[in-house]
């Protein structure tokens, strides 16, 4: 059988998604060993991090943006079984946008940090750390961190999960190791902090980037090559734009909001910064396991509807749901169970504690709420559907979410739980809305192929 005539349908969800969680995992370590280690270091270097945190989502948003249009058209694309160099067409396309968009990225963060910074009332101290390491992580190696994502997502989505799994692997270990040389001296080596820290997250995403281009030159029937590059044809870069578009419109929104957030949060003080970006941390470990299912849900959607098995894809995907959420409600209570020891690991300063066992309770309601979000969000985009997820979630993120952190949280000074428990109301009602859309079925007609 042609290696590119595969069905990839019948790819077990299991076989995608193990891989894909522990991916997430990993990817979520870089952040984490940066923030844990500094928090050792120096608070007003985490609190510095913990800051750019947004920041640096906001980048890979948008670079999934680009990485994301290209996985919903190539996931439908294998389904329909199109020809080799209709597959290397999109994946070149996504090569073109990814240099392009890097390279402006690179020049507005290496500039644009300190000024942006200078609107946060951040002291002295946490405002240095947050702008060093910005610019060289955020900044310096923007091309690499960006790359890295594309070349991942098109490895999945021929299902080649196991492989951007043992690339975040690695990428971790380079990272704690380059971590532990820039805080702790290792080698007689001098401290670096911050700016160490930073490059060490920078280069582990390079080595992220070389061994990506050794397992797509491995896998035959992953069409993605430099040669002809120039001549990819214009339909090409309108339908990965037709998607990577409106997804951006979403993800900017989002991040926006982040931000907005992030800046009301400061005004509570550098412990509930940091508190903030402890507990985030944790719980990234925590929708992992939905993240996941929402990315697999989304290539297999792409797959059944681009080999016209719709009523396939509509029966499994509620399936998927059920399954991401009892894992996620296992995992948020697991967390709560244990919450005293977890943020025993975190500086002994009492206000911060407090904050932090206030804000992990809140995030059971945050992370139910979630995976509904996740799981049909993602299907709704594998099936084609992109304008109505994201002109309801920049709605429901702005009218809820924010205005009601902006109200709740400070204007009537419910603080730092506030916060919280307006995003698990945003992510709670797009969820539902999302599943009465599936259960339509209106999807069925914005199929890209």
């Amino acid at each position: 059988m042609d290696i590119n005539k595969k069905n990839r349908g019948a790819l077990p969800m299991f076989q995608l998604t193990f891989p894909l969680a522990m991916e997430q995992i990993f990817r979520v370590l870089v952040s984490a060993v940066d923030t844990l280690m500094l928090s050792n270091y120096s608070n007003s270097a985490a609190a510095g991090v913990a800051v750019t945190s947004q920041y640096v989502f906001f980048l890979n948003l948008i670079f999934s943006v680009i990485a994301t249009g290209c996985s919903i058209v190539l996931s439908q694309y294998i389904g329909a079984q199109k020809s080799k160099d209709e597959l290397n067409h999109i994946a070149q396309a996504g090569a073109v946008m990814m240099l392009i968009v890097s390279a402006v990225i690179t020049v507005a963060v290496i500039f644009g940090t300190a000024p942006i910074l200078s609107l946060y009332d951040l002291e002295p101290e946490v405002r240095s750390s947050a702008i060093k390491y910005f610019v060289i992580f955020g900044g310096i190696c923007c091309f690499f961190n960006g790359f890295s994502l594309l070349q991942a997502s098109i490895l999945r989505t021929y299902g080649y999960t196991k492989e951007a799994m043992i690339t975040s692997i690695v990428a971790n270990l380079v990272n704690v190791f380059g971590n532990a040389i820039s805080i702790y001296g290792w080698f007689g080596l001098p401290v670096t902090g911050v700016s160490g820290v930073a490059w060490s997250s920078g280069i582990s995403m390079i080595v992220s980037f070389f061994l990506f281009i050794y397992f797509i030159k491995r896998h035959r029937d992953v069409q993605f090559t430099f040669k002809g590059i120039s001549k990819v044809p214009l339909e090409s870069y309108k339908k990965v734009l037709s998607v990577g578009i409106p997804t951006a419109g979403e993800s900017l929104s989002y991040n926006i909001s982040q931000i907005l957030i992030m800046k009301m949060i400061t005004k509570l003080g550098t412990n509930a910064i940091t508190a903030q970006n402890y507990t985030q941390t944790i719980m990234r470990f925590v929708f992992a396991i939905a993240v996941s299912i929402g990315n697999a849900t989304q290539i297999k959607t792409g797959y059944y509807v681009g080999s016209r098995q719709t009523d396939i894809a509509y029966k499994k995907v509620i399936k998927y749901q059920l399954i991401a959420t009892a894992c996620s409600t296992s995992l948020v209570l697991l967390v709560n169970i244990f919450k005293n020891p977890i943020i025993g690991f975190f500086p002994n300063i009492p206000e911060l504690r407090s904050f932090m066992r206030t804000l992990f309770t809140c995030c059971i309601y945050i992370e139910i709420g979630r995976t509904l979000n996740l799981v049909y969000v993602g299907a709704l985009k594998g099936a084609g559907d992109i304008k109505f997820p994201v002109f309801y979630g920049i709605f429901s993120m702005w009218g809820i979410m924010v205005l009601g952190s902006w109200i709740f949280g400070l204007k009537l000074g419910f603080g730092l739980a506030a916060f919280y428990l307006c995003i698990g109301t945003d992510e709670t009602t797009r969820g539902i809305v999302m599943f009465f859309r599936w259960k339509s079925k209106r999807w069925k007609k914005h199929a890209l192929v």
